[in-house]
């Protein structure tokens, strides 16, 4: 947020101070200045400008230790300026900026520098206060500064450093008008710009004024994944479910989408599309590449997909899966009920016993699992074993009355073929 000071422009602006006798005034925005105009005699200027040629030369060191001498010679609120503010330049080189502020706030307080020196300072300190967390009093010096500098003075970095101190405020309405300034008069706006331009109407909740500053800024940097993230979220929230899954889906082809919230998100987004085929297949490949955990709730929601989607002996398949990471039976008999719908009898007998031998679900489940188990049987030729089920289904109210069909059934066809 600092910048580099000029001490070429300082020693132009002290030669620039002629001495006259008239009294100049200087209107700042609320106040009038009445500043004699002085000028540094030829020795002193001389020395001055010897310190600066010890700062080109980045020998700050030696540049401070002089201007300590010329500033025990220095007799007028003036002289005293000067070097108060010649030193606080050489404290900012050294990055000592608690000593430049203080040095800053001397030569502001002789108030006897000209304008153009006086309040260039105003700028500087704003900064050194906005290191030091105060934000408001930053602010009203840098807007001194503004009211007085010439218009052309006012470049980007003076917007931003303005829109930083409101954001440190949290005053984010404010944070808006200066961040768009500082952008709109920059050829290259700089990255962190527009994040603090998105941050701001994602704090007033302005979403689709967010969305719009998203898109400008995956158009200038489209390798960043978090942006592309961040923008299909927002459509998701202002119910632009299309344009949202438009999105996550182009930068899961971009190969950006690398965790599994990510993958989770874009499975979502495509089966409440009602894409399931595609929702199944994201989040199955996310698991096999080991992007997203293999448990039993992620193959569940794959297998759910694929059975949405009409596609069985995939979500067989991930069923499969889901039952071999479940402690209970509820998934083996999610597959059963598939198996007996496709009359695989000899692996639906397999999943409802593997179901019963978990166990773990409600009376109803354990109800319908015994009724499975009796269709199964019953189609496999196994009559006693088709008995023993259904005769177990019937101690479960809820299956009693289909279990009771099924012995019935059995028997008229154990009769006809008799």
């Amino acid at each position: 947020m600092l910048r580099k000071f000029s001490f070429y422009a300082l020693l132009t602006a002290l030669a620039l101070s002629l001495p006259v006798q008239a009294v100049a005034q200087a209107s700042e925005c609320n106040v009038k200045r009445k500043v004699k105009n002085e000028a540094l005699d030829e020795a002193t200027w001389k020395r001055l400008n010897d310190v600066y040629e010890n700062v080109s030369d980045e020998e700050y060191d030696l540049a401070y230790d002089k201007l300590v001498k010329m500033n025990t010679r220095a007799r007028s609120n003036y002289e005293k300026a000067v070097m108060a503010q010649a030193l606080a330049q050489v404290e900012w080189a050294r990055a000592n900026y608690d000593a430049a502020l203080t040095n800053f706030e001397l030569a502001v307080e002789l108030d006897a520098l000209p304008d153009l020196q006086h309040f260039s300072l105003m700028y500087q300190i704003a900064q050194l206060y906005y290191l030091k967390d105060r934000y408001d009093e930053a602010l009203d010096k840098l807007a001194l500064w503004m009211c007085k500098v010439a218009p052309e003075k006012i470049d980007a970095p003076v917007y931003v450093l303005q829109a930083s101190l409101y954001a440190q405020k949290e005053d984010w309405e404010n944070v808006i008008p200066s961040i768009e300034k500082a952008i709109a008069m920059s050829e290259e706006p700089k990255e962190s710009w527009y994040q603090m331009k998105l941050a701001a109407h994602f704090e007033l909740e302005q979403f689709p004024k967010a969305a719009q500053t998203l898109e400008t800024i995956i158009e200038k940097w489209p390798d960043k994944k978090t942006y592309w993230i961040q923008l299909s979220q927002i459509y998701y929230k202002l119910k632009m479910n299309d344009e949202a899954l438009s999105v996550l889906a182009l930068s899961y082809r971009r190969n950006m989408l690398d965790k599994e919230t990510d993958i989770m998100y874009l499975s979502n987004l495509y089966s409440n599309s009602n894409v399931p085929y595609k929702a199944a297949k994201v989040l199955q490949k996310g698991i096999e590449d080991g992007i997203v955990e293999a448990n039993k709730k992620n193959w569940t929601i794959v297998a759910d997909n694929w059975f949405s989607a009409e596609e069985m002996e995939f979500a067989l398949a991930a069923y499969e899966k889901a039952g071999e990471a479940s402690a209970d039976g509820e998934i083996d008999l999610r597959r059963a009920f598939i198996l007996v719908d496709m009359e695989r009898w000899s692996e639906a007998a397999a999943a409802v016993n593997s179901a019963l031998d978990k166990g773990g679900f409600n009376d109803k489940k354990t109800g319908d699992a015994y009724v499975l188990q009796g269709m199964s049987e019953f189609n496999l030729g196994n009559y006693d074993k088709a008995s023993t089920a259904w005769g177990r289904a019937s101690k479960y109210p809820k299956a009693k009355k289909a279990a009771q069909q099924w012995l019935n059934h059995m028997r008229e066809e154990r009769a006809r073929k008799s």
